[in-house]
């Protein structure tokens, strides 16, 4: 049996947040301005199945995710793990505390970008948001443009090798 998710498009965005009512602005947010399905999950271990299988294009994850299970991994122990599984998910680390170490670690083991929460934070995430999107779409033209190419010369060394064999066939 064929595996839906390998034909699915819905774009998909994972928010994984202990906070629910941080999880609902989230959801509320990007609801709004985006055309993605929304999953929230409240710690990174409930979240790893549904992340292996459906690959989503972004997680925004919460660096603190221990108030409701004091066990629960953090975000970067999260992220590593993420890194893994679904190497080509962009992960927003969403963070309360304005900490350069936290960020650097972050980034370092593959977040996106680091955003701090707070008054500008939906702004933030909004524009990392399109951001991606432009390198997408910058992306998929960039594919083209070597597919194009690959057939423009392939198209003129079929010409070359026509016009020896027309050469050759008329001198013999």
């Amino acid at each position: 049996m064929e595996d839906k998710a390998l034909f699915d498009d819905t774009r998909k965005l994972f928010v994984i947040d202990d906070d629910p009512i941080q999880v609902e602005m989230i959801q509320d947010y990007i609801k709004d301005r985006y055309v993605f399905e929304v999953k929230s999950y409240s710690d990174g271990e409930s979240a790893m199945a549904d992340i292996k299988s459906q690959h989503p294009e972004i997680i925004v994850l919460d660096y603190h995710l221990s108030s409701q299970k004091a066990d629960a991994k953090n975000g970067i122990e999260v992220l590593k793990v993420i890194s893994k599984i679904s190497p080509g998910t962009k992960v927003f680390m969403f963070s309360g505390k304005d900490d350069m170490e936290i960020a650097k670690e972050s980034i370092k083991n593959g977040a996106f970008d680091f955003i701090v929460k707070g008054p500008t934070a939906f702004d933030k995430l909004e524009r990392t948001i399109n951001r991606l999107g432009d390198m997408n779409q910058l992306e998929s033209i960039n594919k083209a443009q070597k597919k194009t190419i690959t057939i423009l010369i392939v198209g003129i060394l079929l010409v070359v090798l026509m016009g020896l064999w027309y050469f050759m066939s008329e001198n013999a």
